[in-house]
């Protein structure tokens, strides 16, 4: 390699100077060590007595790293950089942040894996791998008749962003007492849903059995019904959960006839470790699998796709009966992730309506990442775009500004509206305009700042369409009507904030 050309290289990655100038150019200097090869780590040993592993498999060229990461749940393709002794290694769901970051020592690798679970992985044995996986051909494609659930995108409560792999019994229970203490139940929030590492093991006749976590959940399923509520579960069609726990991969028809003995209202089935199995091209019979074996139990079950928006979904999930669809990966409670998760509801939304959403993942509002304003934002858009409103903080302690978004019946009623339109947004600079219509002719009309300063939001009465001139508008943030002066309404919004109307012609 010419000099000039390492030079250039180097400006915009500067660790190529000591992998490709040292040695190749001055003399005294060391090559980045070499980490190509297989490496395992055992990981936690789960709730329900398993261990975890993870098999790293690296090729290097220089510093640039490339291979495969493989775990119970998941496989994906990796990317990185070695400097030195020290190695970042990224994955297309992570990219900002290394997946894996760490350093070589004393012939293992020592590091991090996502935000703060330490590992350690040494040099693999030629025995060492996961278990193997039976391939089993998925059915042909035939639709599965809808079963007339969710005519309004579901509300209710999500366990994983809050408690991840430490909810259990318990949790739930007084998750569902807060529910219905804190008005979240009657303001329509009604799905308590367990999500993923409440899994336990198969028994002999290939039944699924719940961890210790979780010792009777038909008992749990009839106290959280007693309460008025409904009660939701997680699985995946792949072999593994996302966390390693048993999948329902071979066991579609056991299980959903487990669930629907339990009494299980809701079931999140999450692609995961299907990946190891399947091609995107196979989503499609792979989740109609689940959703006739939920049909074939005779209970109604709302029917969750999470499938990170692969596939195209949006074309073909009311044909699996499906109720709702991720078209996104997974939010975090940053301003950025909540942005980026909505966006990509835009092309998704001529799919929406009664009985089948587009759902760009849980709520974070209260969850201390963001600010009121940001929240307000968060709410207003799932509200805007009829997304499912399953919240995701601490209903324990809710402040009282968290319980003023959550229950704002307003915005609610946006979210809630029997039309099922998803509005798309208008681009004007740092202000994005969303409209949404509603069922009684009336308009919601969103104006978000993206910006990072004040900016003034008006809204044109000619560009919302409706059948009349404006008669009334109602700020369902101020919870007040305002004024239109000559067809236009105008305020002062701050950074990251939204104004959101409904204005009609009535």
């Amino acid at each position: 390699m010419k000099l000039r050309n390492v030079l250039v290289r180097s400006a915009r990655m500067p660790w190529v100077v000591p992998a490709l100038l040292c040695g190749a150019l001055l003399s005294g200097c060391s090559h980045a060590p070499s980490i190509a090869g297989k490496w395992i780590s055992n990981g936690m040993t789960l709730d329900n007595g398993e261990q975890q592993r993870m098999i790293l498999n690296l090729n290097q060229n220089g510093a640039d790293l490339t291979g495969q990461v493989k775990s119970l749940g998941y496989a994906f393709d990796v990317k990185g950089t070695i400097k030195d002794t020290h190695f970042e290694l990224f994955n297309a769901a992570h990219e900002g942040r290394p997946f894996l970051n760490g350093d070589l020592a004393n012939g293992e690798l020592h590091g991090i894996r996502g935000r703060n679970h330490p590992f350690v992985a040494t040099k693999a044995g030629p025995n060492d791998d996961l278990p193997t996986v039976e391939y089993i051909t998925p059915p042909a494609i035939q639709p599965v008749t809808t079963n007339g659930l969710a005519m309004t995108p579901p509300m209710g409560w999500n366990s994983w962003n809050l408690f991840a792999g430490k909810v259990d019994d318990a949790t739930v229970r007084t998750m569902a007492d807060a529910m219905v203490s804190s008005g979240m139940r009657d303001a329509g929030y009604v799905y308590i849903n367990i999500d993923d590492t409440w899994e336990g093991v198969r028994d002999a006749q290939g039944v699924l059995q719940p961890n210790h976590k979780f010792p009777d959940m038909k008992a749990l399923a009839d106290y959280v019904h007693s309460k008025g509520l409904k009660l939701g579960i997680y699985s995946s069609p792949g072999p593994r959960t996302c966390a390693g726990y048993p999948g329902s991969y071979g066991h579609e028809e056991q299980d959903a006839k487990t669930f629907a003995a339990w009494g299980i209202d809701y079931l999140k089935y999450d692609w995961c470790s299907a990946s190891m199995v399947y091609q995107d091209k196979d989503l499609q019979p792979v989740y109609q699998k689940m959703g006739a074996a939920l049909k074939a139990t005779n209970r109604p079950i709302v029917f969750s796709l999470c499938e990170y928006g692969l596939g195209k979904v949006e074309t073909w999930g009311p044909q699996v009966a499906g109720n709702l669809w991720r078209t996104t990966g997974d939010i975090r409670d940053e301003w950025s992730s909540m942005i980026e998760n909505i966006e990509k509801q835009v092309p998704t939304a001529p799919y929406a309506g009664p009985g089948h959403w587009n759902d760009p993942d849980m709520l974070e509002i209260g969850n201390g990442h963001m600010t009121d304003d940001e929240y307000r934002t968060h709410m207003s858009l799932w509200a805007l775009t009829a997304a499912p409103l399953l919240a995701g903080n601490d209903l324990r302690s809710m402040s009282d500004t968290t319980k003023s978004i959550l229950m704002n019946h307003e915005v609610i009623a946006v979210d809630q509206d029997k039309l099922g339109k998803q509005a798309s947004p208008a681009k004007n600079g740092d202000l994005e305009t969303w409209v949404k219509p509603l069922a009684d002719g009336s308009v919601a009309v969103g104006i978000v700042n993206m910006g990072a300063s004040e900016a003034k939001a008006s809204i044109n009465a000619s560009d919302l369409h409706l059948a009349g001139p404006v008669k009334k508008a109602r700020d369902l943030w101020k919870h007040a009507d305002v004024k239109f002066a000559d067809g236009t309404y105008s305020a002062q919004l701050p950074s990251h904030a939204t104004l959101l109307l409904k204005v009609s012609s009535k």
